[in-house]
């Protein structure tokens, strides 16, 4: 595999569904974005991140779809500002299990959360990951629908289920980022990803989404599973 792979794969990210769906990768968010080089400080991010662990990681978590306070403003997947930011120190999380290989940037304004966005998913999963004896380049993070869908009328700054022609259109991102990344081991975390998964009749393991309650079970049912995966 190559750094080329990476970029095709960062190019097919471009084509986005319309509506209310923002893509942080090839779109500026005009009122909150720190200004017009967003999307490539994102891009260059993503890029840092997946090479780090192109052929190394064994494990793939998918969520449902990127969200306001994580991958919207870092690029990356279940990944926070303020753990780019090496603020979640607290929570065994560095800077440098993200990557390494850049300066980490925020590209949200400031006056909207001084201390960079924090997403309360891209915390639990992290931490419970590496607290779980994995290294940062054994696993990979990744949506079912890799872009934000967000609630037209409460704006940019939302979460919202993507519907089933929006996650029609990211099947084939889907797809390709499986193929760059063949890990022994497929997690999803709630019922879209699970739901993704099983159209794509791509095997995985479904846990509880840490989300709304579910931190607990979903550090059981994920621990149980990386159990099963060491020698």
């Amino acid at each position: 595999m190559s750094c080329k792979e990476i970029d095709d794969f960062l190019r097919l990210l471009n084509v986005s569904p319309s509506g209310a769906v923002f893509n942080p990768w090839w779109e500026v968010d005009e009122q909150n974005d720190v200004g017009h080089n967003a999307p490539a400080i994102r891009r260059n991010q993503l890029r840092a991140y997946l090479e780090e662990r192109l052929g190394k990681s064994k494990v793939a978590i998918i969520g449902e779809a990127l969200g306001y306070r994580g991958g919207h403003f870092s690029g990356i997947p279940m990944t926070s500002e303020r753990i780019l930011l090496g603020k979640k120190k607290g929570s065994g999380i560095e800077l440098e299990h993200v990557f390494s290989s850049i300066k980490p940037r925020r590209t949200s304004k400031p006056k909207s959360c001084p201390d960079g966005f924090s997403e309360p998913t891209a915390t639990i999963v992290w931490s419970t990951l590496l607290r779980l004896g994995l290294k940062p380049q054994q696993f990979v993070l990744w949506n079912a629908f890799p872009w934000h869908s967000f609630d037209p009328r409460r704006g940019m700054l939302s979460n919202r289920m993507p519907n089933k022609s929006e996650r029609s259109a990211g099947l084939a991102v889907f797809k390709a980022f499986l193929d760059l990344f063949p890990c022994d081991e497929i997690v999803a975390l709630g019922n879209v990803a699970v739901s993704q998964l099983k159209e794509m009749n791509v095997e995985c393991q479904g846990v509880r989404h840490p989300a709304s309650g579910g931190a607990k079970l979903f550090r059981e049912q994920i621990g149980r599973i990386l159990q099963k995966l060491r020698p």
